[in-house]
């Protein structure tokens, strides 16, 4: 598969799963750096329209990421809170 219809392919993956980059890039099996100079540095010169769409899903996801971040640190906390109670009743 050459580079070109491999960052199409990356795209279409992108967009139809509503995805992260790290999320792509672990589906590929490529590096985040990969599957971000794909998305945004190659593909507005393969094809503007789909990298439009893309460019405006990788801001929308940079918007997200410190309430994702914060949502797993959250979850992390809370979890560790659980199992350090169950330790005080045994």
């Amino acid at each position: 598969m050459s580079n070109k219809n491999l960052c199409i392919e990356i795209a279409n993956y992108f967009l139809k799963n509503k995805s992260t980059v790290r999320k792509t890039a672990v589906y590929f099996n490529i590096s985040k750096s990969t599957v971000h100079n794909y998305l945004h540095k190659k593909l507005p010169k393969i094809n503007k329209k789909l990298g439009s769409k893309v460019q405006k899903l990788l801001d929308l996801n940079k918007n997200l990421k410190h309430i994702r971040g914060g949502k797993s640190t959250k979850e992390r906390w809370l979890k560790l809170k659980k199992i350090t109670n169950k330790k005080q009743f045994i």
